[in-house]
């Protein structure tokens, strides 16, 4: 899957994501496709998916826990 495939996909499941959980849902997101977006900065990010910069903050941060995460057992390709 491309970048732009990406960003489609987390655009979506943000847009499906209930109001209260959307947060969360973009945490979620983040993980999931962490490897793949490794060699982006988080102003890409953001923009790719069209969210405000003072995100690329928790993108950062989502992508040092899924080292944490991975090395503990979780299998992104799950989410």
């Amino acid at each position: 899957m491309n970048e732009c495939e990406i960003y489609v996909h987390i655009k979506q499941a943000l847009l499906d994501a209930p109001r209260n959980q959307y947060t969360a849902e973009l945490h979620l997101q983040m993980i999931k496709y962490a490897d793949e977006l490794k060699n982006i900065t988080a102003k890409e990010f953001c923009e790719g998916v069209g969210l405000r910069s003072s995100f690329g903050t928790e993108f950062s941060k989502m992508r040092n826990l899924t080292q944490r995460l991975k090395a503990a057992g979780l299998d992104t390709a799950k989410l």
